[in-house]
């Protein structure tokens, strides 16, 4: 299996630790499963709504 880095903010990186905490999952886990979700949405979705959701994403990030 590859591994990524993936850099984010320190209250991000907490919020997604308590949620994988209180699923009893990892991270890596966790993160995998959203971008599975993420994956699946935006294939059912045209081209502009994928990159609405992807600049969605970028501001939750910044």
């Amino acid at each position: 299996m590859a591994r990524i880095l993936v850099s984010m903010p320190d209250e991000f990186l907490k919020s997604v630790d308590k949620l994988a905490d209180n699923e009893r999952r990892t991270r890596s886990e966790l993160v995998r499963e959203a971008l599975r979700a993420y994956i699946r949405k935006t294939n059912t979705l045209n081209s502009k709504k994928a990159f609405d959701n992807a600049q969605t994403l970028d501001k939750l990030l910044d």
